[in-house]
């Protein structure tokens, strides 16, 4: 058996390959070394090429890999991990996935074997876009077995995929309507013949679920023996009228067809449809009958797939008491989340392709249902409501870049130079020497009503630094980084100084809260559960540099105003870039307060990039995207083993929690939950917050009008606005989903009930159309 694998030279010119009906051929494979250096271990790959009939190229530095694969398009590229100080291995790969030919190929990245060593994370070398790794083995039957294996498993599996390409160019250019939808009739696709026939934009009924209202019962009997028909997965075909955007009736020849995908149950309905020859009768005769096709939208009520299930209005029930009623709530309002976006929609598409596709075919499925959770997929198109100017200008100013404009009016940033901490600080040398009023500040900082107001009264406008000693020493942070307790004061002093003390809302005080409202979250039991020491780290530290040298402004103004920010970083995410940045310029240009001075380089580097992860993903363009992530990913898979009956198997929740896609999308939630969290604050410090940022959006409107630059929050004027109903507004559109969602996960009654609480308030103060703070003195 042996001997025979091992001389098999097969004729790899031409391969045939079933994929389903399909019949394809697939050439030889091209394989790219990639190695700086002549040794055993590429000697061996060389000649497991040779033997298995692959071509195979060689390339000594990442210039000549990269020219070599854009012009032959390997199947299989093998880069030398082993030895950082010829190339970075890892940017190598990054510049490779950023190529278009490089979304079907396989790569091998070889790393060194350390035998006395504990096992190494492979996150980083997923993260830039690894395929696989390979623990070094010069054994040249060990580099054929490889080859072999990549061949007949991850290589023909995107051989696969790369092939429905035709499929979906097939769908488009068919002359025949075909709409595929849901189990739950939500549209799915269109292609363009069904957009001629029934007069319609595919942006109009992507992810709409329309619902048929017959009208009479005679139709609605019809109506009623088609889906008798499908729901059992039984074909149907006809003849039925349905009506045209522009409300003209045709007479259409359909063929309806339930696909049957994961756990055998129907998961979409396709349905293909062909005018009738005689449709000006049709029009007279207009029986107007529809089956489980979706498409008479001015006879169909249509349900918005991102409010429909939550409203301000439904808070009422949040502050019940029993924490199992309470729960099971919370399990409820995450089934009914239907935030969904188009590639949704192929993911579930996918799932059910994998119940009928053979072993090789449903692991390449897996495989590509794993990019695609992993990518910018997940953004919602979501619209603005025109009858609430409040929420209008809050998505527009928080959720864009910016209205760019030519002007002569250029922005720079006061803040541009960094800050020394200056002389005149006293800050305490050890917690030991803390000063009698800030210990008693800070008696209850574990618990989630904890003053931040009285412990910046105490520490004179500058908490971050006393809080950060004791949060950080709670969670063992210097012993992590093996730093001293004197560079983690240098460091906070460093960061405090850089927050803008002038600035109402974006100040020391507001990373402070983050920081507590982080070290709050950690505290939790089930992400305690899920993430690891230096998940911790990374977010203690993000949550504390998050918004350093923060200008008060808003990206938006920033790209208007055409600053030097806005043109370093193009644009996008402007601030939460410049954050990031500068947290590790501040950070690592003087030794005496470089926190990460001490730490493996390995370490240092997958910290660095949770860190930047999680600042980045305080950016609100990319709010819903996370929000929808989390709940698709996680939310929904426990409800789904908790209604099951598994929540004793420990398992199954472990396979959920501790996924490397997964941890990321719930430090992600976290650190956003922590940043925005005012409205969950018990009712005077929401209060406090909202009149903070209310006086920075005012002020910035009135810089604009100063420098005649686009006002992007026009609401937000001193003179007019109702800070009640702007507090609304924000909750309404962005607090109440991602909290349930937050809830639902961590279990945080509290807060909910805080959120009610303030609710109740703010509407309280718009019913008697107040716009300020408080009421008036009785």
């Amino acid at each position: 058996m042996w001997e025979s694998l091992a001389c098999r030279k097969h004729d790899a010119s031409i391969t045939d390959v079933q994929f389903g009906p399909m019949r394809l051929r697939r050439d030889q494979l091209q394989v790219l070394l990639v190695f700086a250096e002549d040794d055993d271990q590429s000697n061996g790959f060389h000649w497991a090429c040779e033997k298995a009939g692959f071509r195979c190229n060689i390339a000594r530095t990442p210039k000549s890999a990269l020219e070599s694969f854009l012009d032959k398009h390997h199947d299989i590229i093998i880069i030398d991990h082993r030895h950082s100080r010829y190339f970075d291995a890892e940017a190598l790969c990054r510049s490779i996935r950023t190529t278009k030919p490089s979304e079907n190929t396989v790569i091998v990245g070889v790393v060194q074997r350390h035998a006395d060593r504990e096992e190494s994370s492979i996150l980083p070398l997923i993260s830039a876009g690894f395929s696989r790794r390979y623990v070094e083995n010069s054994s040249r039957m060990a580099c054929y077995n490889e080859l072999i294996q990549l061949e007949f498993g991850q290589v023909q599996a995107q051989f696969k995929l790369r092939a429905c390409n035709s499929l979906f160019a097939a769908l488009e250019k068919s002359q025949e309507a075909i709409e595929i939808t849901s189990e739950d009739h939500v549209v799915q696709y269109v292609n363009p013949a069904f957009e001629t026939m029934m007069g319609y934009q595919i942006g109009e009924l992507i992810e709409k679920q329309l619902t048929e209202v017959p009208i009479n019962e005679k139709k609605a009997d019809f109506l009623e023996t088609i889906n008798s028909c499908i729901k059992i997965g039984k074909e149907w075909q006809g003849m039925y009228y349905a009506k045209k955007k522009n409300g003209d009736s045709i007479q259409q020849n359909v063929k309806i067809l339930p696909v049957i995908g994961q756990g055998g149950k129907i998961r979409h309905y396709v349905s293909i449809s062909r005018l009738c020859n005689d449709n000006n009768k049709a029009e007279k005769t207009c029986e107007c009958i529809q089956a489980e096709s979706q498409t008479d939208i001015q006879t169909c009520r249509q349900k918005d797939t991102r409010k429909g299930s939550l409203d301000v209005r439904s808070t009422t029930s949040r502050g019940s008491d029993g924490s199992s009623q309470r729960r099971r709530s919370s399990m409820a309002r995450v089934h009914s989340m239907t935030i969904e976006a188009p590639i949704t929609k192929v993911i579930n598409i996918i799932n059910a392709a994998q119940e009928s596709s053979p072993m090789p075919v449903a692991e390449a499925l897996d495989r590509a249902l794993e990019i695609l959770r992993t990518t910018e997929l997940y953004s919602p198109q979501l619209g603005t409501k025109d009858e609430d100017p409040h929420t209008s200008d809050l998505v527009g100013g928080l959720m864009t870049d910016g209205l760019r404009r030519l002007s002569g009016n250029e922005y720079i940033l006061s803040a541009k130079q960094t800050h020394q901490v200056a002389g005149s600080l006293s800050s305490p040398i050890s917690l030991n020497d803390i000063p009698p009023r800030i210990t008693e500040a800070m008696e209850n900082e574990e618990q989630w009503d904890f003053d931040i107001f009285e412990l910046e009264a105490a520490t004179h406008k500058r908490p971050l630094v006393y809080l950060g000693l004791k949060i950080f020493a709670r969670f063992g942070i210097c012993e992590f980084l093996n730093c001293s307790e004197s560079t983690l004061r240098s460091w906070l002093q460093v960061i405090e100084a850089n927050y803008h003390s002038s600035n109402s809302y974006h100040n020391s005080t507001h990373s402070a809260d983050v920081l507590h409202a982080t070290a709050y979250f950690l505290s939790k039991e089930k992400v305690k559960q899920t993430l690891d020491p230096i998940d911790e780290v990374a977010a203690l530290i993000a949550a504390t540099v998050h918004d350093v040298d923060h200008p008060g402004r808003t990206n938006s103004f920033l790209c208007n105003a055409g600053s030097e920010l806005a043109i370093l970083y193009n644009d996008t995410a402007v601030l939460e870039s410049h954050h990031a940045a500068l947290a590790f310029q501040l950070t690592t240009r003087d030794g005496k307060c470089n926190i990460f001075k001490n730490m493996e380089r390995n370490e240092y580097r997958t910290l660095r990039q949770v860190i930047i992860d999680m600042v980045l993903a305080t950016e609100m363009t990319k709010h819903f995207e996370h929000v929808n992530k989390f709940v698709n990913s996680i939310n929904k898979p426990l409800a789904a083993l908790e209604e099951n009956g598994n929540n004793g198997d420990g398992e199954s929740i472990k396979t959920v929690l501790r996924s490397p896609e997964n941890r990321i999308l719930i430090k992600r939630m976290l650190i956003k939950c922590a940043d925005i969290s005012n409205p969950c604050r018990p009712i005077e410090q929401c209060i406090e917050w909202a009149g903070r940022i209310s006086e920075e959006y005012f002020a910035q409107t009135d810089e604009e009008r100063r420098q005649g630059l686009p006002v992007v929050m026009p609401v937000f004027d001193r003179n007019t606005c109702s800070i009640p109903k702007s507090q609304l507004s924000f909750i309404d559109y962005f607090i109440i989903d991602m909290f349930d969602a937050w809830d639902a996960f961590a279990d945080l009654p509290n807060l909910m009930e805080h959120l009610n609480n303030n609710i109740k308030y703010w509407k309280g103060l718009d019913a008697r159309n107040l716009r300020v703070l408080r009421p008036p003195p009785e």
